[in-house]
């Protein structure tokens, strides 16, 4: 759970309240974006570009029921507006990002996960289609509530349950396969 921010001192324009505010969530919303854009620096400039906006709406900041939600979604939309930007000639929406990159999955089990089954892992949940895996990695990677992914993506919390059952399953049948050629 993350630290009680002072909303009402960066909405005064208290900028040392603002910087913690940024330093706790830049590092999530950093491989959250590179995700989406692959490349180091245009995911820096993506989460630079959402923390310009939270800092001109800064006012409108205790309304706002989940600010990671928020944050993440604003990301999200940040990213597709680069990849649109960058290829103009081609219309891009969510559903055509088929190559999003899933950000490293690290465990406090490292030790017990081999790497080959972590890559595996990872391999899988880049297989699978493109709002399986923004689901998959909301809700399980990055943690946020099922109602909160709902209301982000405009689908309902069965939808969700649905999405992480066909992530869990497409990952439970390659380490099963995994496990298989262990024994063979």
């Amino acid at each position: 759970m993350y630290p009680k921010i002072d909303i009402q001192a960066i909405k005064e324009g208290d900028q040392q309240a603002f910087r913690r505010f940024v330093d706790l969530y830049a590092k999530d919303l950093y491989f959250f974006a590179l995700g989406y854009v692959e490349v180091r620096e245009v995911a820096e400039e993506v989460v630079m570009d959402v923390f310009v906006k939270v800092w001109d709406n800064r006012f409108q900041l205790d309304t706002i029921k989940s600010l990671k939600a928020w944050l993440l979604t604003m990301t999200r939309n940040q990213a597709i507006l680069y990849l649109r930007k960058s290829n103009q000639e081609k219309n891009i929406s969510f559903e055509e990002i088929e190559d999003y990159q899933v950000p490293f999955v690290q465990s406090p089990d490292l030790e017990m996960i081999s790497k080959q089954e972590i890559e595996e892992i990872n391999s899988a949940i880049a297989s699978l289609p493109p709002k399986c895996k923004e689901v998959f990695i909301l809700a399980k990677i990055e943690k946020v509530p099922y109602k909160e992914i709902a209301e982000m993506l405009g689908i309902s919390v069965k939808t969700i349950n649905i999405h992480v059952a066909k992530a869990i399953e497409k990952i439970a049948s390659v380490l099963k396969k995994s496990i298989f050629t262990l024994f063979l």
